[in-house]
């Protein structure tokens, strides 16, 4: 969306507007760093992890931060969800546990802007003395808006007759990738002039590749008084194993 977002710029009166136009996605592809805002690792739903050695983490850590070592980080993330956030600080190993973290195929994952250092100058908040090795545990909390995969696969099979589903992906990604059943493919695009194909007496559910059109598909149709919610995640997730019809 980002000749969208520059188009609208430019409207704005902005001159000098440019765009990255192959975006995150390319950007973490190359393995540069991505970060989160202190806000998120402080209140956000994610998996904080510090890779430093225990002894540092034991001296003081990131709240709530989980303790594991930079050698035993792909082991321990065998059983967490790909669609979990990870946020991850360290030493000079970060940038290694950044790259080891994204080839294990999660879908969202960042630093700490200036590591444990960074988040104390910042005021954020620390805890310390022993730490163990627990199981990271992590549960998908749904927010504002949007539907949960269990609610999304009733639709996509037929069980929910209550239910539609819109697919905000172009139509060269469906004629590529396939179109989930009983589904409208709808471009984000073109949802302002097609919304009379869309029942108001009936639950919408919005989905786009990983979650980011169907929640701005989601908030224009919600201004036009639509039953509708949004579908945040990666459609290649394991999770999200609804059949898929090939054209």
């Amino acid at each position: 969306m980002s000749t969208a977002s520059a188009g609208l710029a430019k409207k704005l009166g902005y001159s000098d507007v440019r765009v990255y136009l192959d975006g995150e996605p390319a950007w973490s592809k190359a393995n540069l760093p991505t970060y989160s805002t202190n806000e998120f690792v402080k209140s956000g739903n994610i998996v904080l992890i510090d890779t430093r050695p225990r002894a540092k983490v034991i001296a003081g850590r990131i709240k709530g931060a989980y303790s594991v070592p930079f050698a035993n980080l792909e082991d321990k993330l065998d059983d967490v969800p790909r669609n979990a956030p990870i946020v991850l600080y360290g030493g000079k190993e970060v940038t290694e546990a950044l790259s080891l973290v994204r080839d294990q195929e999660f879908n969202f994952v960042s630093l700490v802007q200036g590591g444990y250092e960074g988040w104390v100058k910042s005021g954020g908040k620390t805890e310390k003395g022993p730490v163990f090795d627990t199981e990271i545990v992590w549960v998908r909390k749904l927010g504002k808006g949007e539907v949960s995969v269990a609610d999304f696969r009733k639709a996509a099979s037929g069980e929910d007759k209550d239910a539609v589903i819109v697919d905000a992906r172009t139509k060269e990604e469906v004629a590529e990738l396939g179109i989930f059943k009983n589904t409208i493919n709808i471009p984000l695009d073109e949802i302002p002039a097609r919304m009379d194909e869309l029942p108001k007496d009936k639950k919408i559910y919005v989905h786009c590749s990983t979650g980011a059109r169907a929640d701005m598909a989601y908030s224009e149709l919600v201004k036009h008084g639509f039953n509708v919610k949004f579908l945040l995640l990666n459609i290649k997730d394991a999770e999200c194993d609804c059949e898929i019809i090939r054209p």
